[in-house]
């Protein structure tokens, strides 16, 4: 009875977990239909939100949507595409066709989930032509696989996993032709919370032994230790959430630390406030495309302040293994309210500085 009742409360933490790609890519696809930056894809993953989102939550995802897509860019560029992207918990993103449109692909982009998120992000794709043709129209080669269960073309590949079983996550990406000795960008945004610092610290360790270079970017929260972040905890244990992943969250320096231990080489980290100054001035006093009454709302930053440099108090750190690139560490909004986010990207040599 013990063993079943844990394995029914692991299956409810997992679904809860899961949930949380729904309440991100809500309030992406309400930030994007008032213009704070262009997505034409996601309108095809998710439903128009009913709800108003807060200004501060809308700014916020905007300063993560931008700070991880300027990192990932120079990546790329640093690169000239000859590497490879694994985005873990990758949910609804529609990073894949934006770098196709930005003709930015690199020579594999893989996304690795949850078995039921991948179901249905693939289900999307078969059933709306909009995301089907640019995955055929990048694709080279006879062998094109797409079922109700992965997804698997010369570019890009949706692999069903769970990141606490390695040993079958590294299986499945060999299927689908993850090459280690190519540079490799790591991608998880808001991730390693949801699991235990035990099976993180194996996840980043597992990195460091098989990409011999590479770089990992890393947006998730820091001092979770404070009042402010012991509410957001408490939120999300209403709805069965629990951040098991939470003690390494306590601030920047843990963070680090955490990477450090697991053989990456350097870290560093930025404020998400530092982050949000540094985008466009035009973009961030909002530009056209969003109504008056948001721009208005976001006039006046003294709300977004906590919401960036507290969850952020997550601040983009850099964490090299060896290395090249900088890891950052940023901090933003997340549905309902905001949790502390931080951002960081790990590389080890030779990846081209960045």
């Amino acid at each position: 009875m013990a063993m079943a009742a844990t394995s029914r409360d692991a299956d409810v933490f997992d679904e809860a977990v899961r949930g949380t790609c729904d309440d991100a890519s809500l309030c992406k696809r309400y930030a994007v239909s008032i213009g704070y930056w262009k997505d034409p894809y996601i309108e095809y993953f998710v439903r128009q939100p009913k709800e108003r989102k807060a200004p501060e939550i809308s700014r916020g995802y905007y300063a993560r949507v931008q700070g991880v897509s300027q990192l990932l860019t120079a990546f790329l560029k640093k690169t000239e595409c000859n590497c490879q992207i694994i985005n873990l918990g990758a949910g609804l993103d529609t990073l894949f066709w934006k770098l196709k449109d930005e003709n930015l692909l690199p020579k594999k982009y893989f996304e690795v989930d949850f078995p039921s998120i991948a179901t249905r992000k693939i289900h999307h794709i078969k059933s709306k032509p909009p995301l089907s043709k640019p995955i055929m129209e990048s694709h080279s080669g006879e062998s094109l696989l797409i079922d109700a269960h992965s997804l698997d073309s010369s570019r890009y590949a949706i692999i069903s996993a769970d990141l606490r079983e390695l040993s079958k996550l590294e299986e499945s990406l060999k299927k689908c032709n993850m090459d280690p000795q190519l540079p490799t960008l790591l991608v998880a945004e808001c991730v390693l919370i949801y699991m235990t610092a035990e099976h993180s610290s194996a996840l980043l360790r597992w990195a460091t032994s098989t990409f011999p270079t590479a770089m990992f970017i890393n947006y998730e929260q820091v001092n979770m230790a404070d009042r402010f972040g012991q509410i957001m905890i408490e939120n999300l244990q209403s709805r069965q959430c629990n951040l098991v992943g939470v003690e390494v969250c306590s601030s920047l320096e843990s963070q680090r630390a955490r990477f450090l231990a697991s053989g990456w080489q350097t870290a560093r980290s930025v404020d998400m406030m530092d982050v949000y100054s540094r985008l466009p001035p035009a973009d961030v006093k909002r530009g056209p495309g969003v109504p008056r009454r948001e721009r208005a709302a976001g006039a006046a930053d003294a709300p977004l302040l906590p919401l960036l440099g507290h969850q952020g108090h997550l601040r983009p750190g850099s964490c090299r293994h060896r290395a090249v690139a900088r890891p950052l560490r940023w901090s933003s909004g997340h549905a309902c309210r905001p949790l502390p986010r931080g951002l960081c990207l790990i590389q080890h040599q030779p990846a081209p500085p960045l």
